[in-house]
């Protein structure tokens, strides 16, 4: 598979995985996970020849860890970003003093008076780095970094998780707990 349908292929799988697994008339389970096999028979059916290692390489090789395979090899979900109802089970992390939001200008009025709010997802997806918040926004325009006081908010009672690429997630994150970078 090359770079090209590989990128075309991930997009699809964010798609199926995440948001409608009804396009290729597939049932994530409640945990998300779907079997490979019937991925690659849907995918295929649709005219996207797919094998399983290089769907393996595509997991593996994805810059964002987007998806993960399960211990058998025999399933594959979405690490996180859900907008369909999934409960993917991560325990519970203390997270750092500081974590951080990337986002764009046309954006911060509502922040500024509503906080982070997952809208449609789960969770508000939090960074681990400056760097990494940036590349998220880089993809809406012009990045504007937010700095997440983490640790004053599980100090308050908010819970945090790290999904397997280490994307932090927690519900909200309220306007108190936001500063400007």
């Amino acid at each position: 598979m090359n770079a090209k349908e590989e990128v075309r292929i991930s997009k699809l799988l964010s798609l199926v995985l995440r948001h409608r697994p009804e396009t290729l008339d597939l049932q994530l389970d409640e945990s998300g996970w779907i079997s490979c096999d019937a991925l690659l028979k849907a995918l295929a059916k649709r005219g996207n020849v797919v094998n399983f290692e290089q769907l393996r390489q595509l997991v593996e090789n994805s810059d964002k860890q987007r998806f993960a395979l399960s211990a058998d090899g025999k399933r594959i979900r979405a690490n996180q970003g859900h907008s369909v109802s999934v409960e993917l089970e991560l325990p519970q992390e203390s997270p750092p003093d500081r974590l951080y939001h990337g986002t764009v200008e046309r954006f911060l009025e509502s922040i500024h008076k509503r906080g982070l709010i997952r809208g449609r997802r789960h969770h508000v997806h939090l960074s681990q780095d400056r760097s990494t918040a940036r590349q998220v926004a880089m993809r809406r325009g012009s990045p504007v970094i937010l700095v997440v006081l983490a640790k004053e908010m599980a100090a308050e009672g908010y819970a945090f998780y790290r999904s397997p690429n280490g994307v932090w997630l927690v519900d909200e994150v309220p306007p108190k707990f936001l500063q400007s970078s």
